[in-house]
């Protein structure tokens, strides 16, 4: 449902006051293209932890996520050991899943990988939309699909790469979250932005 927010732009989420964080993310981040391998690793893993939450608690502790997984460098993660990896069971700045904490060292570990293949985790990502954003035109919030064909073929071949918590449903926010789908409703202050 869209909102409209206290400085009167109506958002398709994140408009709800004492949400600011979330209505700042909505407005400079979600659904605007990334590039960046950096970038793109934290929204994965950062993805990736949001399984079974929602996505307001995860942006509550991305700082969290920062210093514990040195600011998402998917070289040093993928060479973080079991006691590190078991410290931050302990650490409350993160979600203290261990099948989560573990597969941040796995997913960085096939991150590499990727990179080494295609040069750049970018290059490999962006050919999933053939180098182009997916631009959508919903009406409402609620229309929006939770999968996608796109999500579906992107899920699959991350997870044959050795890739977890990367299923459909995560992928496809995912995607939204790096651009490579926009999903702002039309009447969204930030849809004429992307067309």
């Amino acid at each position: 449902m869209t909102t409209i927010s206290a400085d009167g732009k109506k958002r398709c989420f994140g408009g709800l006051p004492g949400k600011e964080f979330y209505a700042d993310y909505h407005d400079k981040e979600w659904g605007i293209p990334v590039h960046d391998d950096i970038h793109l690793f934290e929204m994965l893993i950062l993805e990736g932890a949001q399984a079974g939450l929602s996505w307001e608690t995860i942006l509550k502790r991305r700082e969290g996520y920062q210093k514990a997984f040195h600011y998402f460098d998917p070289s040093k993660v993928a060479s973080m050991s079991d006691s590190d990896l078991d410290s931050l069971l302990k650490n409350e700045g993160i979600i203290r899943n261990r099948l989560k904490i573990y597969a941040t060292r796995k997913n960085a570990q096939v991150f590499l990988k990727i990179q080494q293949e295609f040069g750049t985790f970018n290059e490999y990502l962006w050919g999933f939309v053939k180098g182009k954003p997916i631009i959508n035109h919903w009406q409402q919030f609620k229309d929006i699909p939770i999968t996608t064909p796109e999500s579906d073929t992107l899920s699959k071949d991350l997870k044959k790469q050795g890739m977890t918590f990367v299923g459909s449903t995560i992928i496809y926010a995912y995607m939204q979250a790096v651009g490579l789908i926009n999903d702002h409703t039309v009447d969204c202050w930030c849809y004429p932005n992307y067309r």
